[in-house]
C-alpha cells in the first residue's frame, strides 16, 4: 500500500522555495514566462490552443486528464500532475509517471480527511505534498471563504494559485476550466475524457469563478478560449 510518511514540514518560505526548485527543471532549468494550468473540463478542438499549451514553458495538468491523440484540442505535454486522493484517473494520469512532477493536493486533511493513499496507485509514484498552511489556505483568502467554512478550491483552482504564487512573474494561461463562463452553478463537473464528477459540498464555484475573472483582471491570467 501506498502511504506517506509523516515528516515535520519546512518553515513557509521555505516550502515555497523547495516546489520551485523541484519545477525549475520541468521549464528547462530557468524561471518559466507562460505556465499552461489544463483542466479537465470540455473544450472544441483548437490547434491554437493545443500550440499555445504545448508552447509554454511549464505545463500542468490534473486528476483525469488525456492528453490530444487526434484532433488537437489540448495538446501533448505534460511537465507537472496535481492529485488528490479521490481521483479517477484518466488514460494519462499515470502514465510515464516516471518523466513527471507529482503534486498530491490534500486540503481536505485540514479538517477530516487522512485516509491513506489508494492501494492502486503506483507503487513507486513519487509525491510532493501541497501544503494546506502555506498554499492552500492562501487561495482560500483570495476565493473570500470564511475561517470557518468547511469549503476549500477545487484542484485546478488551487493548481491556478499555486504556480502564480511559485512564480508571481509568469503569465498563466488557463484551458479547459469549469469555472469559465457558462459552466458555474452545477451539481457535477464534465470532464474532456470519460464521465461527469459529481461536485461535492465543500466546493464553491461561484466564489472560484470570481476569483478567476479578478486574477484574470489583474493581468496574470489568461483564459484560452
Amino acid at each position: 500500500m501506498v502511504t506517506i510518511r509523516r515528516v515535520l514540514p519546512p518553515p513557509a518560505p521555505q516550502q515555497a522555495q523547495i516546489l520551485r526548485r523541484l519545477l525549475l527543471p520541468r521549464a528547462g532549468g530557468r524561471l518559466p514566462r507562460t505556465v499552461a494550468v489544463v483542466g479537465n473540463a470540455p473544450v472544441a478542438p483548437s490547434a491554437e490552443r493545443a500550440t499555445a499549451i504545448d508552447g509554454a514553458d511549464l505545463v500542468v495538468r490534473m486528476t483525469t486528464f488525456a492528453v490530444d491523440r487526434g484532433e488537437p484540442a489540448i495538446g501533448t505535454r505534460t511537465d507537472v500532475v496535481v492529485l488528490h486522493r479521490a481521483v479517477q484517473p484518466g488514460p494519462d494520469t499515470f502514465l510515464d509517471h516516471a518523466s513527471r512532477l507529482y503534486l498530491l493536493a490534500e486540503p481536505g486533511r485540514a479538517y477530516w480527511e487522512s485516509e491513506p493513499l489508494p492501494a492502486w496507485w503506483p507503487t513507486d509514484l513519487e509525491l510532493i505534498p501541497v501544503s494546506n498552511r502555506e498554499f492552500t489556505s492562501r487561495t482560500r483568502a483570495a476565493m473570500r471563504l470564511a475561517r470557518v467554512a468547511v469549503a476549500w478550491p477545487t484542484t485546478g483552482t488551487l493548481a491556478v494559485h499555486l504556480m502564480h504564487r511559485l512564480f508571481p512573474h509568469a503569465r498563466i494561461l488557463l484551458a479547459g476550466s469549469s469555472m469559465l463562463p457558462g459552466r458555474s452553478g452545477r451539481s457535477s463537473l464534465d470532464h474532456h475524457w470519460g464521465g461527469a464528477v459529481t461536485l461535492t459540498p465543500e466546493h464553491r464555484l461561484e466564489r472560484e469563478a470570481r476569483a478567476l475573472r479578478a486574477w484574470t483582471r489583474a493581468g496574470w491570467l489568461e483564459p484560452l478560449a
